[in-house]
């Protein structure tokens, strides 16, 4: 029991940092939803959008704002501490290694979040969706956390790797995006399927799931080789 509180504080410790820090420069948070919502408004005036085709453009344009900006904000959060050598000192404290990846985590899910929550209606209202309805709108809600839980697993594992390199911003997606094309399939068919319900398509919120529990299981065993290096 104490060692799991001792875990359990470790954790707040370190998110705690992270977001103080972020809230005193708001340069993470502001740069991710920019850029989503840039990606949603070039999507909606890019394509000529009908109302039999914008539930089929639509969840394509959601998730690869999510996904861009999520990298946008992983590569910046972790290549600062590695730049003012945060990151160095905190690898030189008695802290879990696990404790560190769940808190770099939590904290990336947290900014992921919130760029969500503003994208989501912007997303609504450009392309004109009924997604307010009560089903719908929790359906939706629980594929955009499992979505971003899969890519801030891979992300955050892949963001440490990648500061310690010289082209971090070219390194992190190269990483990333193969690794977590099952986790986006899944997340765009199954916010097709709650846009327009088909009795045809597979449990892709089921195998949304599955891949979180096992990223976020490789990520978590992985991290303390991969932050060691």
């Amino acid at each position: 029991m104490r060692m799991t509180r001792v875990f359990c504080l470790q954790i707040w410790a370190i998110l705690w940092k992270d977001i103080r820090y972020e809230l005193r420069s708001k340069q993470t948070w502001l740069g991710m939803g920019m850029f989503a919502l840039l990606v949603l408004v070039i999507f909606n005036f890019t394509f000529d959008l009908h109302p039999d085709t914008v539930a089929a453009i639509a969840p394509g344009a959601l998730w690869v704002a999510f996904i861009f900006a999520s990298l946008l904000g992983l590569g910046r959060t972790v290549a600062a501490e590695r730049e003012q050598t945060s990151l160095d000192r905190l690898l030189l404290t008695p802290v879990d290694r696990k404790a560190i990846y769940l808190a770099k985590l939590l904290g990336n899910l947290l900014f992921i979040g919130v760029v969500e929550i503003v994208a989501l209606p912007v997303f609504a209202i450009l392309f004109n969706l009924p997604i307010w309805q009560g089903s719908t709108l929790l359906t939706l809600i629980l594929i955009v956390i499992l979505g971003a839980l899969g890519i801030a697993s891979v992300g955050t594992l892949f963001s440490v790797l990648a500061a310690a390199t010289q082209a971090r911003e070219l390194l992190l997606p190269i990483l990333v995006f193969p690794l977590v094309v099952p986790v986006v399939i899944s997340a765009v068919r199954a916010t097709s399927v709650v846009l327009v319900p088909s009795v045809n398509e597979p449990p892709w919120l089921s195998l949304l799931l599955a891949f979180d529990v096992i990223f976020l299981s490789a990520s978590t065993l992985l991290f303390q080789y991969v932050i060691e290096d």
